[in-house]
């Protein structure tokens, strides 16, 4: 539609004289020259005619045309809508926008880039304390260990320690930045149940504990009010799967003859893999490799996280896993690199969204539990399964 045809006069235009134009009250038209009759009818005559009369109740004439203009009504806003307004997102308690972490930033993967954009010259920062982390990691890794080859169920029991504590910090993100509410307590015994249950009844034990998990949570989350309750369990159902149920393949993996073996062989690849991302970034990192999602991540550093992965598995599969050859240990280095990539992007994904730096505060130099799990829990279902193809499920 054109201005042209929202100017038209209708039929009856010719009442109206020059004078007269654009004054009717409603209307607003204007009477184009060639429209205002012969040059005779134009005088004191055609002013003094009588003006018609336009009705303006609601539903009338006037109001018609107005709608057909699309003019708006007099004494209301132009765009209208009757219904009630919706209320917006609650906002989060916590959990401030988070800027953008420089390249050099990112512990994962050695600082990434320079921290200048790759200038010449430029110091390279670590992205965190290194002795802290360091000396946490010794810590934890002794403890590990000690566990892992003395007694079986003492590992089972820090696993799921390791599961209650990540459950706590994720939900606990969750209520502050999202105001998500996920509710703990099932996904705590849930938890454990699918750990103990992955070790005691295989993977059946572990499916039934899962889905018991999942159900608990609808039922749980009904005790409040139904407002976002669709969103809630959501968010609850992908935390017992993430957290609790991709750490029972730990438990898979113990529950073997060789099975501190094979727990050892996932731990090392993981923990080789993550060391060979953060020292080659580290040194030669230069391009990209998913900067929307975590900047200092480089494509030398997972070339490098491939190749000590590959090497250590080599090692491993000839050394440590009964019946295992060099050239598995190839392939499972390679998927444990991959595999441990994507686990820290998609953690570094749930953060970014949460507007978050790290998922806690428990680990100094390290953040918190989630931060340390990222990379091991996606790997845990690999090495499994391909140590299962190579040497059998023991």
């Amino acid at each position: 539609m054109n201005e042209s045809s929202w100017g038209a006069p209708p039929p009856s235009a010719g009442l109206w004289g020059p004078g007269d134009q654009g004054t009717s009250p409603g209307y607003g038209w204007e009477v184009p020259p060639s429209s205002a009759g012969p040059a005779h009818e134009v005088g004191e005559a055609a002013q003094t005619r009588p003006m018609p009369t336009v009705p303006h109740a609601a539903g009338g004439s006037g109001d018609a045309a107005d709608r057909d203009r699309g003019a708006a009504p007099l004494g209301g806003p132009l765009f209208r809508d009757e219904r009630e307004p919706r209320p917006g997102p609650r906002q989060p308690a916590g959990c401030p926008p988070t800027p953008p972490d420089p390249p050099s930033a990112d512990p994962a993967n050695g600082g990434g880039a320079r921290s200048n954009g790759g200038g010449q010259g430029a110091k390279k920062s670590a992205g965190r304390n290194l002795r802290a982390a360091i000396g946490v990691g010794v810590g934890l890794g002794v403890i590990i260990v000690a566990s892992l080859f003395i007694y079986k169920p003492v590992f089972i029991g820090v696993i799921a320690v390791a599961v209650v504590v990540g459950l706590w910090e994720l939900t606990s993100r969750l209520a502050e930045c999202k105001n998500i509410r996920v509710p703990l307590v099932p996904l705590a015994v849930g938890g454990v149940a699918m750990v103990v249950a992955g070790y005691v009844r295989g993977a059946q034990g572990a499916v039934v504990a899962v889905s018991l998990t999942a159900l608990a949570v609808l039922v749980w989350r009904m005790t409040e009010p139904p407002d976002d309750y669709l969103r809630d369990v959501t968010a609850g159902v992908f935390a017992a799967f993430y957290v609790p149920f991709l750490a029972t393949f730990v438990a898979l993996m113990l529950d073997t003859e060789d099975g501190p073996q094979r727990v050892l062989t996932f731990l090392l690849l993981t923990v080789v893999s993550d060391t060979g991302a953060y020292a080659v970034g580290w040194r030669f990192g230069r391009h990209p490799l998913a900067p929307r999602i975590s900047p200092g991540k480089t494509r030398e550093g997972l070339l490098g996280a491939v190749t000590f992965a590959m090497v250590a598995g080599a090692l491993c599969m000839q050394y440590l896993i009964k019946g295992g050859v060099w050239w598995q240990g190839l392939l499972l280095g390679l998927a444990v690199a991959v595999s441990a990539t994507l686990g820290d992007l998609g953690e570094s994904m749930i953060k970014r969204d949460l507007g978050i730096k790290d998922m806690g505060k428990l680990l100094p130099g390290h953040g918190g539990i989630m931060d340390r799990l990222d990379s091991l829990l996606p790997t845990a279902p690999v090495v499994w399964l391909l140590l299962v193809i190579f040497v059998g499920g023991g």
